[in-house]
């Protein structure tokens, strides 16, 4: 499949280059060529007639799709469902004990309304802890859509032996759009034993270890109180960041908890909106960038969301830094979109879905800039960050393939049959 979007404004996110008008060679969901638009000659497109598809972006504009850095999709059924709650209670009283109650179909359909939110939202990939990963790596793919699956492991189930064979079930084919990265789900939830054998499995493969990590001041002030440390520190003692890591939230850290992560290159993903909601508090994003500690960025699951709407994240990193630091320059929205996109790719090992370049997997969306939200087009990357919504999304490409396009969803089934699913099980499980 060999496809063509032309007469573009083009946004690579490579380091030092400005916007363009150009245009974006595709063949067998890889970019091939990135160059700029050259027009007509005599009233006719001179690249015209070669091509299997093409896409006049009609002076919109194309840039590599966003990476939803940390998320639950399957959770899509307890969206408003148990709202207005302490974290501790919300997620032991009311979402563990429904999710008791998943079966593998559940989560095959509603990954599939996630993803299609994710679509609508210019999400181009995300990065899913949950447990019957087989049916979300399942749904995820007859609809066409890159998903890093996360190991979740913890005392209430799973095994080291099982985020191995995951490892090297999921990572196996490099094309596919399905991969793994180590993981588990908190310290608060896995014992030390599961901890070391999970870290003896991160050595033998020298892989990264994911983990939600310091949401909450209780987590870290019980933590201290059973090892003496944070639980970065605590996790570190047990040689779990050796070959670096993810952190998902790290709102409440200390002077240490920045040493190591820098020390052990460990990336840390904010989700703004769950954080608020649960009123968790508001991680040191600035600090972070001011160590040179990367920051990637996720939407959390719809539970506690309630939405996957990235636009709405990458507005509350920065509006949120302002007031944290009492400082109005604070995380610009360039640094903002880098973390929404290629932060996020690298955070989630997707290296070849950083950029708009030659070699790169055409994970790509393009943003209507006729809306009214948009203009005038003084700053784009400003207008992306600080006035764009989901309504701007235009179009939505992942490997090549367009999986949503104004307004349509490609995805193999209809949405009123992915809708239908979805209710039906919430029915059953909640009674609503």
């Amino acid at each position: 499949m060999r496809t063509r979007i032309y007469n573009a404004r083009i946004l690579t996110m490579e380091a030092g280059r400005e916007i363009f008008r150009g245009e974006v060679q595709i063949e067998d969901g890889q970019i091939s060529c990135v160059k700029p638009y050259e027009g007509e000659e005599n009233g006719t497109d001179v690249n015209k007639g070669i091509w299997d598809q093409e896409i006049n972006a009609e002076g919109n504009l194309i840039m590599p799709g966003f990476k939803d850095a940390h998320t639950h999709s399957p959770m899509t059924f307890l969206r408003s469902y148990a709202d207005d709650m302490k974290l501790q209670e919300w997620l032991f009283d009311k979402v563990f004990p429904a999710e008791a109650k998943l079966t593998e179909d559940d989560i095959y359909w509603l990954t599939k309304l996630a993803v299609m939110e994710y679509l609508t939202s210019g999400i181009t990939s995300s990065f899913d802890m949950y447990k019957l990963k087989h049916e979300t790596a399942r749904a995820s793919q007859e609809m066409g859509f890159r998903m890093v699956l996360c190991g979740d492991i913890n005392d209430f189930g799973g095994t080291a032996q099982d985020v191995e064979n995951d490892y090297l079930k999921y990572n196996k084919d490099r094309d596919s759009l399905i991969s793994y990265r180590m993981g588990f789900h908190a310290e608060y939830t896995t014992s030390r034993e599961l901890m070391e054998k999970l870290a003896e499995t991160a050595d033998k493969y020298q892989a990264p270890v994911c983990v939600h990590c310091s949401e909450t001041k209780k987590e870290v002030e019980e933590c201290r109180e059973r090892s003496g440390m944070t639980p970065v520190a605590y996790m570190d003692s047990l040689g779990l960041f050796r070959h670096g890591g993810v952190l998902f939230h790290g709102v409440h850290m200390d002077e240490t908890d920045f040493d190591i992560m820098k020390e052990r290159g460990i990336y840390v993903v904010t989700n703004p909106a769950s954080n608020l909601k649960l009123a968790s508090g508001i991680a040191p994003v600035k600090r972070y960038l001011d160590l040179g500690i990367p920051v990637a960025i996720g939407t959390d699951g719809p539970a506690s969301n309630n939405c996957l709407d990235m636009f709405r994240e990458m507005f509350l990193v920065t509006g949120l830094q302002k007031v944290y630091c009492d400082d109005p320059e604070a995380v610009p929205a360039a640094d903002v979109l880098k973390m929404a996109v290629t932060n996020g790719a690298y955070a989630m090992g997707l290296t070849d879905c950083d950029s708009i370049a030659p070699g790169k997997k055409a994970d790509l969306i393009m943003l209507d800039l006729t809306q009214p939200n948009m203009q005038p087009l003084h700053n784009i990357e400003k207008n992306i960050v600080y006035s764009a919504s989901k309504q701007n999304v235009k179009m939505t490409m992942v490997n090549g393939k367009v999986l949503y396009q104004d307004g349509i969803f490609h995805i193999g089934d209809t949405k009123e049959k992915i809708y239908e699913n979805a209710n039906r099980i919430a029915e059953r499980i909640l009674g609503v």
